[in-house]
C-alpha cells in the first residue's frame, strides 16, 4: 500500500513540475491521497482584477487543476487525463494571502471521470469557500495529452 502510495505521489509530483503555468504562477503541491489532491497559490498584486480581488482566472485554474490530479491519482500507470469540461461557480470574491484549492474524484468511470474542487482564500488560519468546480476527465494515452 504505501508503494503504491509513493509511485502516486511521484507521478503527480513529476507532473506537476512540468507544467509551466503552475510554475510561472508559484502553485505548490500540498497533498495527494487516492481521488484527492490539494494545491495552493501565494496571491500576488499581479495575480488581482480590478477590485483587487484574485482573478477568477486563478481560481479557475486551481481547481481544475486540482481535479485533474485527483482524477490521475486513480489511473493505471501509463494513463494520463485531460479535462473534457469543467464549470465554475463563483461564491466570494477571492480576498486572502493564498488560494487552496482540493480536488476529489465523485465518480471514476472507465471513460468519464467526474470530479469537483473547492477553492478557499486563506488569511492565517481562516479559510473561507470561494469557488467550486465541477468537471469530467478523460483518460488518455500520454501521447495524446
Amino acid at each position: 500500500m504505501q508503494q503504491t502510495r509513493n509511485f502516486m505521489r511521484h507521478r503527480i509530483e513529476s507532473s506537476f513540475s512540468r507544467q509551466g503555468f503552475l510554475t510561472l504562477l508559484g502553485a505548490r503541491l500540498l497533498s495527494v491521497a487516492p481521488g484527492e489532491v490539494s494545491l495552493a497559490v501565494t496571491l500576488r498584486p499581479e495575480f488581482s482584477q480590478q477590485h483587487g480581488a484574485g482573478h477568477a482566472g486563478i481560481s479557475f485554474t486551481l481547481g481544475d487543476v486540482a481535479a485533474g490530479y485527483a482524477a490521475l491519482t486513480l489511473m493505471e500507470p501509463g494513463v494520463e487525463v485531460m479535462t473534457s469540461e469543467m464549470k465554475i461557480h463563483l461564491l466570494r470574491p477571492a480576498v486572502g494571502e493564498e488560494l487552496v484549492a482540493k480536488g476529489f474524484v465523485l465518480k471514476a468511470g472507465r471513460r468519464l471521470i467526474v470530479t469537483r474542487a473547492d477553492v478557499f482564500a486563506r488569511r492565517g488560519p481562516d479559510e473561507v469557500l470561494i469557488a467550486t468546480l465541477l468537471g469530467t476527465m478523460v483518460p488518455v494515452a500520454p501521447e495524446l495529452s
